[in-house]
């Protein structure tokens, strides 16, 4: 497997470890990187001797501030919604092994959504999460209108979603968005103390629970849908001011158009 430096891979008995490394960036990602990810999760979910997966980020301001807008604005406003030809999928969501995401930091926009892909999360203490593609004119098109409000409550959801405005990690623990809030000194032990304890359990069970619980949500039709109304979006004159906003730090002056 030929990953880029972005992205590291490590086994620790049944254990993988996938960590965005792009801190300098607060983790922002690339197209390389996703692709990336994309490879590292595959190489996961077909060794049979790694049972649980762990993602996280490497420093401790950023788990992922989203799409490297530099690159990201030019494709997005093009109309292209960065990947997922098969408009049945988001990332992860054909990897039935369990996946615990560890939150160091600002988790945002893309890496919102990753998250989102994930079945148990720890967070540290300073971790914020958010979706402002709104702010700019855009939306995220990574499965979260799908996947958030059958995660959270409806109206915390929309709250995202409309506002563009994060919440804490201790917010994000009481919506059920996180299942555990520690220190930032704590956030990789406790992550690999837990791979541990779901290592104790049959793989095979606990891989036939999560496919069960995934697919009987039938995600792959809001899948479709999300992408499908999402291009009208990125195709409009407000996707275009929006980033350019954003480049040019001062406030987006949005059309409806």
């Amino acid at each position: 497997m030929d990953l880029p430096a972005t992205i590291l891979y490590e086994k620790r008995d049944h254990i993988a470890i996938v960590t965005i490394n792009r801190a300098e960036a607060m983790n922002s990602l690339t197209v390389e990187m996703l692709t990336g990810i994309e490879d590292a999760m595959a190489e996961f979910n077909a060794d049979p001797d790694l049972w649980v997966g762990i993602l996280t980020a490497a420093g401790d301001k950023a788990f992922s501030s989203g799409l490297d807008l530099k690159e990201a604005a030019p494709l997005l406003t093009g109309g292209d919604a960065l990947g997922f030809e098969d408009t049945t999928k988001r990332q992860f969501s054909d990897v039935y092994k369990p996946i615990l995401c560890a939150v160091n930091g600002f988790c945002i926009a893309g890496g919102m959504e990753m998250l989102l892909g994930t079945d148990l999360r720890i967070a540290a203490e300073h971790a914020t999460f958010g979706l402002g593609e709104v702010r700019w004119g855009l939306v995220p098109l990574g499965g979260t209108h799908i996947r958030l409000p059958r995660q959270i409550p409806w109206a915390i959801a929309m709250q995202l979603l409309l506002t563009g405005k994060p919440i804490d990690a201790q917010r994000a623990y009481e919506v059920g968005l996180v299942n555990q809030v520690v220190p930032a000194e704590q956030l990789m032990p406790s992550a690999i103390e837990q791979a541990e304890k779901l290592c104790r359990n049959g793989p095979l069970a606990m891989k036939t629970a999560k496919e069960i619980a995934v697919r009987s949500l039938g995600l792959e039709s809001g899948f479709v849908l999300e992408k499908a109304l999402g291009q009208r979006v990125l195709a409009s004159q407000d996707a275009k001011e929006g980033p350019r906003a954003f480049a040019e730090k001062r406030p987006a002056k949005f059309t409806g158009r």
